[in-house]
């Protein structure tokens, strides 16, 4: 299915925040359609027009244009496959195979269009507050750096990975050939799985680490023992084996199996849903948004664990809004995960810098009631807790809007409620569950999930998305509004064009060598997607160059490509992303924000 043939948003009653306005691409690339499209699904019409910008205009005069590129002129990054290779995508989605692999899915230019409609909704909320921000511009190589930004803050912290960074990973294949995914997030239950697989023990122990780890690393290189053993084991042993233990397993599924699914919905596919609430309160509050942070003076309680709903935070935080962390007794545990700067962890101060923090024991009584009082001077609570814990714990949005008319309340989740029977909602789990794995690799390598974390990413960004649609309403509406967004609809919106090669009785993978970097005598360089069939031809030259005089012979013959960065840890003082990056009070390398308004 491709973005074009979605259907109509489901509001649940909630008007849609752009109806009335319109939106005109005009020459906007068609790598960047994820923007006009979600823009059209937020209500916008689509009207043909001439400009470069990405323009919305409403019957009210308020109005707002996004200027979309792929980079600064110094950049080299000229497409899709060049942004993957600068900002280091690459080199760690290749980490599970030991070498940079280009990701066959359009990932950065995804995320680049998420992030535009963000800068557009947050430029339509400063306005309603009397700020002037009108345009806003984003480029896709700054995206891309944000997208890979906690392995960036871990490959420049001041010491080491808590495990090797080495080749190897799920999936896993059985003996009638289905390959799977495992999920457990303890270590007695990854015991007790490989305990009832009747696996090597000092295997399974070797294991652990890496497996746990693999979310931050990207890589898992667990014992060959563990392969071994699913080899000789079936699928309905496996199956047992995960019943008896408690850990989850999914096998991967097929592009095809994602379409049919898809099809026999007959319902929403879209990437969000949004209810308004049932009373109304106009939360009027004096106004501190500026061009740079148009979301100055808005509050942010953030309930969230791992990346997604911490994610989504962050980039409220970034364009302004000021970010409290609902954190259990003692801090969140994750502060201390290594590598650390300043003994913080950097993977944690990617997602979270800048952020105050509560500590607030949930289980307890008195703590959630101290939680509904934080509740009532917020403008947006945001969780991703597992499904009912929020309503078990009386801290749903019926609960919370009652105690704030005006909230936005919103929920990232793993699957929307959209799957029956579904795993664990990790983001392995759902790239296994819905093609990912076959969508993101050309047709000459094996189908598997990405182990770059690229569904909680996205999913966050969605999140992000979500609450400033729901921020716009409540302007407009004085009503609080409930939005939800989920890893489902990352995955649904990242695998789209593959899923309708499909449906068209097309081959839904990329053919063989697609986005694959070319050796060079030092390196990797990547040539763009339109310039690859010309690079190959020189591909002997090449490897006998330098990278960047290979660059260099390339560009003086017409033919774009950009070194394939091969350390992380030099990306600060790379010339193709000057003023980018910094150095925040930790010593932790940031990614600066992707947006620029004015």
């Amino acid at each position: 299915m491709t973005a074009g043939t979605m259907r109509t948003a489901s509001t649940r009653g909630a008007p849609l925040p752009l109806r009335g306005m319109r939106v005109s691409t005009g020459s906007l690339p068609g790598s960047f359609a994820t923007a006009s499209e979600h823009l059209r699904l937020l209500g916008a019409e689509p009207v043909v027009g001439e400009s470069a910008a990405l323009t919305l205009t409403g019957p009210d005069g308020a109005n707002a244009a996004a200027e979309v590129s792929w980079g600064g002129a110094h950049s080299q990054v000229y497409d899709e496959a060049t942004a993957q290779a600068a900002a280091g995508l690459m080199l760690v989605h290749g980490r599970r195979d030991g070498s940079p692999r280009g990701l066959a899915v359009d990932y950065v230019a995804t995320a680049t269009g998420i992030l535009t409609v963000q800068g557009l909704l947050a430029a339509l909320i400063a306005q309603s507050r009397g700020t002037a921000a009108t345009a806003v511009g984003v480029a896709a190589d700054r995206t891309a750096l944000l997208t890979i930004s906690q392995y960036l803050a871990a490959a420049c912290a001041d010491d080491d990975e808590a495990t090797p960074l080495a080749p190897g990973g799920p999936p896993f294949t059985t003996a009638d050939g289905v390959h799977f995914e495992v999920e457990a997030l303890d270590v007695a239950v990854w015991a007790d799985f490989w305990r009832a697989m009747d696996a090597p023990p000092d295997a399974l122990r070797k294991g652990w680490r890496p497996f746990q780890f693999r979310y931050a690393t990207a890589c898992a290189p667990i014992p060959e023992e563990l392969h071994r053993t699913t080899s000789t084991r079936t699928w309905a042993q496996v199956r047992a084996a995960a019943d008896e233990s408690g850990a989850d397993v999914c096998r991967l599924h097929t592009l095809t199996e994602r379409g049919d699914e898809l099809r026999a919905e007959g319902g929403d596919t879209l990437p969000w849903q949004f209810a308004l609430s049932e009373s109304a309160e106009r939360t009027v509050r004096e106004s501190a948004a500026t061009l740079a942070r148009p979301l100055a003076g808005f509050t942010v309680l953030e309930a969230g664990r791992r990346v997604q709903a911490p994610l989504a935070a962050h980039l409220l935080g970034l364009l302004g809004a000021d970010v409290v962390r609902i954190e259990p007794p003692g801090g969140d545990p994750l502060r201390g995960m290594p590598p650390t700067c300043s003994d913080v962890s950097a993977r944690w101060l990617a997602l979270n810098r800048g952020k105050d923090a509560v500590e607030i024991d949930i289980k307890s009584p008195a703590d959630r009631k101290r939680l509904r009082e934080l509740v009532t001077g917020a403008d947006v609570f945001l969780h991703n807790w597992a499904p009912g814990k929020a309503e078990h714990l009386e801290l749903g949005a019926d609960d919370l809007s009652a105690a704030n008319p005006g909230l936005v309340y919103a929920y990232t989740s793993g699957w929307a409620g959209r799957v029956e029977n579904a795993p664990m909602g990790t983001d392995f789990m759902v790239q296994a569950r819905t093609g990912v794995g076959a969508a993101a690799r050309p047709a000459d390598e094996p189908p598997m999930p990405s182990l770059m974390t690229l569904l909680d990413v996205l999913g966050g960004m969605l999140g992000t998305e979500a609450i400033l649609a729901g921020l716009l309403t409540r302007e407009r509406t004085g009503r609080g509004v409930r939005v939800e967004s989920s890893l489902l609809a990352a995955a649904d919106l990242l695998t789209a064009p593959a899923v309708a090669r499909t449906v068209a009785g097309l081959s839904p993978r990329r053919p063989a060598g697609f986005r694959r970097p070319l050796p060079t005598a030092d390196g990797w360089l990547a040539p763009s997607d339109e310039h690859a069939v010309a690079a190959a031809v020189h591909a002997e030259r090449l490897h006998g160059s330098g990278t960047g005089d290979a660059v260099a012979w390339l560009r003086d013959n017409d033919i774009h490509a950009t070194a394939v960065t091969t350390d992380l840890a030099e990306l600060p003082r790379d010339p193709r992303f000057a003023a980018a990056l910094t150095t925040d009070t930790y010593g932790a390398v940031a990614v600066s924000s992707p947006w620029s308004f004015r």
